[in-house]
């Protein structure tokens, strides 16, 4: 086992010594069992983690019931909700990083045997897969479960979203105080992820098409008793994983990440799995190039609208997606599709993803739409290409509705979020306007934030059908409309959107996955020339080490090792 490393013969003594005095080796056999890290993210600041302390002591005492000795670490967690709009959401996707080096850190330094890791919102998911696939350990996820939705006094659905939304139906005056306070303390009414198709149980299903989490990790609510149930089988699963050795990535390949964007497009989930996928490929040493998310959509029809999406004048949430079948219905439906998933792709299940299918029904044709009656023949995601974004610009064009399929119209120009927000209080923003924010993507930022509170407030007062908004940042899984973000090559490395002027004719054409400007290769070679990188927003701390470090959207946002001529430009200074 790899655990010997730091219990087996005379001189780990002390190492042993150490162990015994954790209180998690209970008897002298435990040294004979496999020890089995235990990735938590409990955090109380967070309403999809608040869970997750109890949640682990279940997952632990069925690893010790299944023959493992669990050892229990904590990751950080941000609440992109709670840090939207302001500075604190430069930390979000920054946070991945932290998480996916931590991850590292526990698992290799403690020479764990096997790992099961517990994330639910936001960035947890993609960091903890970042570094489960760094330490290529046996890995089972199990999520905290998505949040139930709301309901208000009229029995209508609500959620986080809701909220969001409110705000700008207020500063309109379409809504009272009382309306906005009905939405705030009900959009949220029990812990675990909030209840749409947003990033966190955009990825959290995910993991079941990845085939790293058993059926049922997406969907089922944080607080039912299924959860805890699920947590068993997981841990069960996990230690049949030990037993033969399969690990993560034996799991996770090019196939099952097929296998995880048909599962994405079809239900339409965020946009910023696009950005996790790419970089858990990276992490796991796998060639998926940005164009082949385009290829996966082609072949994949859009089954399900959730919400931030409408389907027609009703939303549907997790608990509905669950009741129908959950992910196991969508995946059984695209089952049929020629060429939408690969069924021999194995699972932590020990079987293949054909094999857990067997039997699956839809129990909502409704909610989960039939194969042969989708809401469109392509996938709920594209990625965009045009001069305007020579290396990508992704868009959930499930939650864009059909008039907004193509847009053409007048660039207005924004450098940063605050300027957009502070334009459309003022009225200053028009329909037909092209809104661009630029100087947030990863290194600009820094960060990439999210832009949920803008795209919301425009929704909220009526704006959001009548504009495009374009940005090198990133859109909530909340988002929804005509917001097209990643834009790469991004503004603060000189990319094309750096170069736009107010005035400058956008175009987007989403049928031709196509965003263009309508000027030519001279003016913005001419532009490019007069064009000078803006100073550093930060110059100390993580934030500045981020800037330094990272690699633009149209690779996920990964951090890149610095090469070894800067790595040493300062000793070859000293040696002058």
């Amino acid at each position: 086992m790899r655990s010997d490393t730091i219990k087996r013969g005379l001189e780990r003594a002390p190492h042993r010594s150490l162990l015994r005095a954790t209180g998690q080796i209970r008897e002298p056999g435990d040294f004979d069992k496999p020890f089995v890290a235990v990735c938590n993210s409990y955090v109380d600041i967070v309403p999809g983690h608040v869970h997750l302390q109890e949640f682990g002591r279940v997952v632990k005492e069925a690893i010790r019931d299944a023959g493992g000795v669990p050892f229990e670490f904590n990751t950080i967690g941000v609440d992109d909700g709670i840090i939207m709009g302001h500075e604190g959401m430069r930390y979000s996707l920054p946070s991945r990083e932290l998480i996916a080096d931590a991850v590292e850190t526990m698992a290799r330094a403690h020479c764990f045997d096997a790992m099961i890791c517990i994330p639910n919102c936001d960035k947890i998911v993609p960091g903890m897969l970042m570094g489960a696939a760094r330490v290529n350990l046996p890995t089972v996820f199990v999520s905290g479960g998505p949040m139930q939705a709301g309901v208000d006094r009229s029995g209508r659905k609500i959620d986080l979203i809701s909220v969001f939304e409110g705000v700008g139906a207020r500063m309109a005056g379409t809504i009272d105080d009382a309306r906005l306070t009905e939405l705030e303390t009900g959009g949220c009414p029990t812990c675990g992820s909030c209840s749409g198709m947003f990033t966190a149980n955009s990825m959290n299903c995910l993991c079941e098409a990845l085939g790293i989490a058993l059926p049922g990790n997406g969907t089922i609510l944080a607080t039912s008793p299924e959860r805890h149930a699920l947590a068993r089988r997981a841990a069960a699963a996990l230690m049949r994983l030990v037993e033969t050795d399969v690990c993560f990535g034996d799991i996770v390949t090019g196939a099952a990440i097929d296998n995880a964007m048909s599962l994405d497009v079809a239900m339409g989930g965020s946009t910023n799995t696009v950005l996790h996928v790419l970089a858990l490929a990276r992490e796991a040493g796998l060639d998926y190039p940005l164009e082949r998310f385009n290829e996966v959509a082609e072949r994949v029809p859009h089954l399900a609208k959730i919400s931030p999406a409408w389907d027609g004048d009703r939303q549907w949430h997790m608990q509905d997606i669950h009741a129908a079948g959950g992910v196991p219905a969508i995946l059984a439906e695209l089952a049929g599709v020629p060429g939408a998933l690969h069924l021999e792709a194995p699972t932590v299940t020990g079987r293949t993803l054909g094999e857990n299918l067997a039997g699956v029904l839809n129990a909502n044709p409704e909610c989960i739409r039939p194969r042969s009656h989708p809401h469109s023949a392509r996938g709920a995601l594209a990625v965009l290409f045009g001069n305007l974004a020579p290396q990508g610009a992704v868009i959930k064009v499930g939650a864009v509705d059909q008039h907004e399929m193509t847009f053409r119209g007048p660039a207005r120009i924004f450098d940063g979020e605050e300027q957009a927000i502070a334009a459309l209080r003022e009225g200053r923003l028009r329909g037909g306007d092209v809104i661009v924010v630029r100087y947030e993507g990863p290194r600009g930022g820094p960060g990439m934030r999210e832009m949920l509170s803008l795209t919301s407030m425009l929704k909220g007062m009526a704006l959001g059908s009548s504009v495009a908004l374009l940005t090198d940042g990133r859109f909530s899984g909340g988002s929804r409309g005509l917001s097209i973000g990643h834009i790469a090559p991004e503004a603060a490395e000189g990319g094309p959107i750096a170069l736009l002027r107010d005035g400058d004719i956008v175009s987007i054409d989403l049928p031709a996955r196509s965003l263009d400007v309508d000027l030519t290769p001279h003016e913005l070679a001419w532009r490019r020339a007069a064009w000078s990188p803006p100073a550093p927003k930060y110059t100390r701390g993580w934030l500045a080490r981020y800037t330094a470090l990272v690699s633009n959207a149209s690779t996920g946002a990964v951090l890149e090792c610095p090469s070894a001529d800067v790595a040493t430009a300062p000793f070859a200074e000293m040696s002058r």
